[in-house]
């Protein structure tokens, strides 16, 4: 069956463009002010989604990220809490791809059959566990596999054959290439030094299109992923930024937006900016 990821690709592919996938946090800085940012994420024309859940110790994660996932915690904002804004995002576009990106913690607490069927019911397609190597992911992608959810799995750069050939023959949907080492974040770029070989060392082992992340932050960076070969980007500390510098500064508080509807025109231009950086 054909997922939701099958047809953008395809789509994409007859319009000689990539996919833009911007991510953001679940709940940051509360979930109705959330939804209002994801839809202008949409609105600037965003091709997918990468949603994050937040979780109280993000090790994948450079400081812009761990930031959103302390504002989010901060408000209160609960696993079943980030579902239920999925659910509403679903509902709002049924088409439209949705990942969520969750750290292997709370899937292992939830139960990971209850955890997938979860993730299914709220309308998400894809799951990525950044501190699930694919080495380690045989029950993820089984328990994901049973509830019809794709399980990502991230390409590190300087992989050995045998983590690309068993990144290539377990994720579903997309394959997560990483251009750098590191965590995540637009404080250090991604790294364009030999991005074709590694691109084009991936597709070796055939599988899923991949699609680029860490420090992609701008619309040079996003251009320079499909020319390499991928078939997109993905941007989350630099979307991430603009929400920061618009939220009140009260650590251990609940954070506010100052003026919403500049966030929102912000985030749509930075959208609309980088998905035209996309076409070849």
């Amino acid at each position: 069956m054909s997922s939701r990821y099958d047809h953008l690709f395809s789509r994409l592919t007859e319009a000689n463009e990539g996919a833009f996938v911007p991510f953001v946090m679940l709940g940051d800085p509360d979930l109705d002010t959330s939804f209002e940012i994801i839809t202008s994420l949409v609105e600037g024309g965003a091709d997918a989604l990468e949603l994050g859940i937040p979780f109280s110790d993000p090790v994948a994660d450079g400081p812009t990220i761990q930031a959103a996932h302390i504002r989010a915690l901060d408000a209160g904002v609960t696993v079943d809490q980030a579902l239920s804004l999925v659910a509403r995002i679903r509902s709002t576009w049924p088409e439209l791809p949705i990942g969520l990106l969750i750290y292997g913690n709370v899937a292992f607490a939830r139960g990971m059959e209850r955890f997938y069927a979860d993730v299914a019911q709220a309308g998400a397609d894809s799951v990525l566990l950044p501190d699930v190597p694919v080495r380690e992911g045989a029950p993820f992608a089984a328990a994901a596999e049973a509830a019809g959810v794709d399980q990502i799995f991230i390409a590190p750069p300087h992989a050995s054959e045998e983590t690309l050939a068993g990144v290539a023959r377990h994720s579903r949907g997309y394959i997560y290439a990483v251009s750098r080492v590191g965590v995540t974040g637009a404080e250090w770029e991604s790294s364009t030094d030999g991005l074709a070989d590694v691109v084009a060392n991936l597709k070796r082992f055939g599988g899923v299109p991949p699609l680029l992340g860490f420090g992609i932050s701008t619309p040079t960076h996003v251009a320079d992923a499909v020319a390499a070969g991928a078939a997109g980007a993905i941007s989350g500390s630099a979307v991430t930024a603009l929400i920061a510098q618009h939220c009140s500064d009260s650590p251990g508080e609940r954070r506010t937006v100052d003026d919403i509807d500049a966030l929102k025109t912000e985030l749509r231009e930075f959208v609309a900016a980088m998905k035209a950086a996309t076409r070849r």
